[in-house]
């Protein structure tokens, strides 16, 4: 199990590249996956919260700054980066809307291996993801009136609840099971990561079979926007760790936190709020950002070696 998780892990981006040229070339193969999105959603986060432990709260409690320095880089740079984008690049509505969704996401799980390979602080990595991930049950409605309103009507409240539904509760249950069943968690945790990416590979290719035609219109338009902004988050979030006192391995771990969103949260956000249309960056975030952190670590692994 250790050496397939490690393959998945480092061919990750590869699988998700394929899975975003097969739903494309044989879109009525995939479509039917988007009525799953919350249900593959669910799931990652069911796993994420076994993975949970009190050791990964404790360096809150221990060394909070650079945890609140990340979250807070975290929930301004990319829906403000987002926001100057959409204007910049005058994107059509629902596109705006669904890259403001992707900056007001919280970060992803994959930022966690990413870091891992890069030497960043691990400890801290997974701190923001936790917090980031539970504040976005306030945060990312919030976010999204504040932003994205202005492109297409957000409903709050509604929004709200989706994320309760398709985040607190079934990381709860993952903490409850965890604490309940500790022996038979810690033998299932070694699949968990590769059943989140299958699950990520999934939505990845149900979004973008049923957004074929929208690819085909303004596919370029939507990557040059994700490429900014992923690239606008990787780098702002390396500047404000850097300019707040946090070390070399602190910075590449509030770096790839900011840069790398929970784009599958985004996706199934947009899906259900917004329109089909809304969820096409959040699917193309998810192929761009398993791209350019492996690049960004391979990068910082030839600076170690200068």
């Amino acid at each position: 199990m250790d050496q397939v998780t490690l393959f998945v892990n480092k061919y990750f981006a590869v699988f998700v590249l394929a899975a975003a040229g097969a739903a494309f070339l044989l879109p009525d193969v995939f479509v039917g996956i988007t009525a799953y999105i919350t249900l593959l959603l669910g799931i990652i986060m069911f796993g994420m919260g076994m993975t949970l432990k009190g050791a990964d709260f404790g360096i809150i409690a221990k060394k909070p700054f650079p945890v609140i320095v990340g979250v807070i880089a975290q929930f301004v740079i990319m829906p403000a980066a987002a926001f100057l984008i959409a204007l910049l690049m005058q994107l059509p509505p629902e596109i705006a809307a669904g890259l403001v969704l992707v900056g007001a996401s919280p970060g992803g799980t994959a930022s966690n291996v990413m870091v891992y390979l890069a030497k960043g602080d691990v400890a801290l990595s997974v701190a923001m993801t936790s917090v980031s991930t539970i504040l976005a049950v306030v945060m990312t409605p919030l976010l999204l009136l504040l932003f994205a309103n202005t492109w297409l009507p957000v409903d709050a409240g509604a929004m709200l609840l989706s994320i309760v539904q398709v985040i607190l509760i079934p990381i709860t249950l993952g903490i409850v099971v965890r604490k309940l069943l500790p022996a038979v968690v810690d033998k299932g945790t070694k699949i968990l990561p590769v059943v989140s990416m299958a699950a990520i590979v999934a939505i990845v290719a149900g979004v973008l079979a049923a957004n074929r035609e929208n690819v085909i219109e303004t596919g370029a338009l939507v990557i040059a926007a994700v490429i900014l902004h992923n690239g606008f988050g990787l780098l702002l979030g390396y500047a404000a760790a850097m300019f707040m006192g946090l070390n070399q391995a602190q910075r590449r771990a509030v770096s790839l936190e900011v840069g790398m969103q929970n784009s599958a949260l985004a996706s199934q956000l947009a899906t259900v709020h917004f329109t089909p249309l809304a969820a096409l960056p959040a699917a193309v975030f998810s192929v761009w950002h398993n791209i350019s952190g492996p690049l960004l670590v391979s990068w910082w692994g030839r600076k170690n070696r200068a």
